[in-house]
């Protein structure tokens, strides 16, 4: 039997704002789009007493053994609901690790995906939630592949059919620890998602917004500012923002030949960083 290959495809943080804490842990309200930058998975129904779970790729070397997709398989199993089927899931990775691009949720969440439209487990949407949340906060925004916006309520709204943004991603040669960002959070803000619509993804819209933890990771990984003032400086965008709890930078233009140039200009200066030209799909 050959492998199925599947798309997993990363996500970014437009905007985040920290609503609240709750016990130990932080509330947000979030707009999320995904873009054409995925990692492969390749899938496959095997004879085996257990499921054998591959990374390849150069941002797959520091991925632990204990991880989303494993967790993944760990609670599927528990709940029975592959039916003692086992699976061989090999995932080349192409997203960076510790780059707030949500790489290892979306490996989990397409997986999720791919085993219910294939009906390979039958459960409900509610259940399919808890699985998603006993994973990781992010995984369940992965569902559906669409323009996103969480509330501080935990309600999600998806948009389809609206305009591609054209994005330039940097990523400096070091990741920022997403405990240790939280843990520095001492300032909440209004929520401002509450009442959601597609409008808010307008560039104008999100240029006026910001991610609450841009100014901590920046107190702790100075470079990442110093980063983000030279992408404004010689690439000229709409705005630059980092995604999730960084260390990745999102840049934004209005034109996909905008943002073509500002990906030449860059690398011809800064050739040791990792930096893409993408856009959502």
């Amino acid at each position: 039997m050959s492998h199925n290959k599947i798309k997993s495809y990363a996500k970014i943080n437009l905007a985040l704002n920290v609503i609240k804490k709750s016990y130990s842990m932080h509330k947000i309200e979030t707009l999320v789009a995904f873009i054409d930058l995925y990692d492969e998975i390749y899938i496959k129904k095997i004879h085996s007493k257990k499921n054998i779970i591959s990374f390849l790729g150069e941002p797959a070397k520091n991925i632990p053994k204990k991880n989303t997709v494993t967790k993944l398989f760990n609670i599927l199993d528990k709940r029975k609901l592959l039916k003692n089927q086992k699976f061989e899931i090999k995932i080349i990775k192409k997203i960076p690790i510790q780059a707030g691009l949500g790489g290892g949720s979306m490996n989990a969440a397409s997986i999720l995906r791919y085993f219910v439209k294939k009906e390979i487990i039958k459960t409900s949407k509610d259940e399919l939630e808890k699985i998603s949340k006993l994973i990781g906060s992010d995984v369940i925004l992965g569902l559906d592949l669409k323009y996103t916006i969480l509330n501080q309520k935990n309600s999600i709204k998806r948009f389809s059919k609206y305009k591609k943004i054209h994005v330039l991603i940097v990523k400096p040669n070091f990741g920022c620890s997403t405990k240790l960002i939280y843990s520095k959070v001492k300032n909440f803000v209004k929520p401002k998602f509450d009442s959601p619509n597609k409008r808010l993804f307008d560039l104008d819209s999100l240029a006026k917004m910001q991610n609450s933890l841009e100014q901590i990771a920046f107190s702790n990984y100075p470079k990442l500012k110093i980063l983000k003032i030279l992408i404004e400086k010689f690439t000229k965008p709409v705005f630059v923002r980092m995604t999730g709890s960084g260390s990745a930078l999102v840049a934004y233009y209005k034109s996909k030949k905008i943002c073509e140039n500002a990906k030449k200009k860059f690398n011809k200066r800064y050739r040791n960083y990792w930096c893409i030209a993408s856009k959502t799909i």
